[in-house]
């Protein structure tokens, strides 16, 4: 029985890598779409994030389903909480690669700016990374490692207000730009929060590692778990 149990939490295990590397496909391929104002790119994330909200709802269902018929209890139970609220946060990563996705749908052939759009190129190769990383310091269960990937959140939020303040700036200066400085400001508030659920999977991490959750990211209040 022991043994049944253990390939499921392993399936689990591999099911969130799988779903942790096509979100970061999603958010580079929907990163890259904008900035090269590829529409049909922009598509193509649209119409694959459907796989990843199946992926995320089988995850779901595969933890329900081990919690009711193993009835696990500490680090057994905090492993699958772990991997069904780290899967959530993914999702949601997702949706804002779909977000990105629509703006470069919306914006083509609008007046662009190619410096902002450079910093936009930035975040999304820095958030990307960090996707890719926290995905690596999940598998590997290292609370260190995502302690130190959730400091770099700080970098996307400095990153993203720049984008912000130079889109404003370039709205007052031309107006023919508003249009697509909005949009500019959208994708780097997309990016932003991309950060802040990296941050909260940084959280899961160490929560596996103490049963309670340590906030590392201001934006948010958690309270302790206690499992």
């Amino acid at each position: 029985m022991r043994r049944v149990y253990e390939e499921e939490l392993n399936k689990l295990h591999s099911q969130f890598f799988q779903m942790g590397n096509r979100v970061n496909e999603a958010i580079y391929k929907s990163i890259k779409a904008f900035v090269n104002h590829d529409k049909e790119l922009a598509k193509s994330v649209i119409e694959e994030d459907i796989k990843i909200n199946d992926m995320e709802h089988q995850l779901e269902q595969g933890c329900i389903e081990l919690i009711a018929l193993q009835q696990p209890v500490t680090a057994d139970l905090r492993k699958i909480i772990t991997v069904m609220k780290a899967s959530a946060d993914l999702e949601r990563m997702g949706d804002h690669a779909v977000s990105i996705s629509k703006s470069t749908i919306r914006v083509k052939g609008n007046k662009r700016n190619k410096a902002i759009e450079d910093q936009i190129s930035l975040a999304g190769e820095k958030i990307k990374k960090m996707g890719q990383d926290i995905v690596d310091a999940y598998i590997d269960y290292d609370s260190h490692k995502a302690e130190q990937i959730a400091l770099r959140d700080e970098e996307i939020d400095t990153l993203a207000m720049a984008i912000k303040t130079a889109s404003i700036d370039e709205m007052r200066r031309d107006p023919e730009l508003v249009l697509g400085a909005t949009d500019y400001i959208l994708v780097s508030t997309y990016i932003e929060r991309m950060g802040d659920y990296i941050t909260n999977i940084s959280e899961w991490i160490l929560y596996f590692e103490t049963g309670e959750i340590q906030e590392l990211n201001t934006h948010h209040d958690y309270k302790q778990l206690g499992v």
